[in-house]
């Protein structure tokens, strides 16, 4: 179904592949991309899920966003389907697709690395604040995994280093959130997600991305 749809979207394919023309500038740390550039290097599972969520019109005429987990990126999206910003991303410690259903009663210290997964699938994100009440994007109230800035804390990880560099390896350090540069939440995912509904894209990393949008285009989200 989802092969058919594709072959049928062959328009919809060439919109989608011009959007980053009109995008914005992303200021990526080190790495001053245009949102243009980064596009045409994009992962195929990048552009395959923007197409296939373009096509079904998934986000809800909402702003949404598409992480690429093996390339350690994230890509937003307006309500135009228009690419608005590119960045790289720190993610979850340890490599998979699935995660903690349910962090009640659990401290995020007390996470294993094994744990510290930033799980695949569609997320129906909201804005609100932490405990500090620091301004995140929420993907998962319960499971605690939200998209955050890149806090001062924990110097001895480096991970301003680590954003910046083009090893992605390194990118893998977090308890599952997905932490963006300061600069790129406060131009990019402040401005297009901080103050309404979004939908979130986790792409998968150990299993095909056309078993994930086969779930969704079943209409299980």
């Amino acid at each position: 179904m989802i092969r058919t749809l594709f072959l049928k979207s062959a328009r919809l394919l060439a919109s989608v592949l011009s959007l980053a023309g009109a995008a914005h500038a992303s200021d990526v740390g080190h790495a001053k991309l245009t949102a243009d550039s980064a596009w045409k290097r994009a992962n195929v599972d990048v552009r395959t899920a923007a197409l296939w969520v373009a096509a079904n019109a998934d986000n809800q005429r909402l702003p949404f966003v598409v992480i690429d987990k093996k390339n350690a990126q994230i890509f937003v999206f307006g309500v135009d389907h228009q690419l608005k910003g590119v960045s790289p991303v720190l993610l979850g410690l340890a490599l998979g697709d699935d995660g903690l259903v349910s962090m009640v009663g659990r401290d995020v210290s007390s996470l294993r690395p094994s744990e510290r997964t930033t799980p695949a699938g569609r997320y129906a994100a909201e804005p609100g604040h932490n405990l500090r009440g620091e301004a995140i994007v929420w993907l998962d109230y319960d499971a605690q995994l939200a998209i955050h800035r890149l806090r001062p804390d924990a110097q001895h990880e480096r991970r301003a280093h680590r954003l910046a560099t083009p090893n992605v390896h390194d990118n893998r350090i977090s308890l599952g959130c997905v932490v963006v540069p300061v600069a790129f939440y406060e131009n990019v995912i402040g401005p297009m997600l901080g103050s309404s509904r979004s939908v979130v894209y986790v792409l998968p990393e150990t299993r095909p991305l056309m078993e994930m949008l086969s779930t969704l285009q079943s209409g299980v989200h």
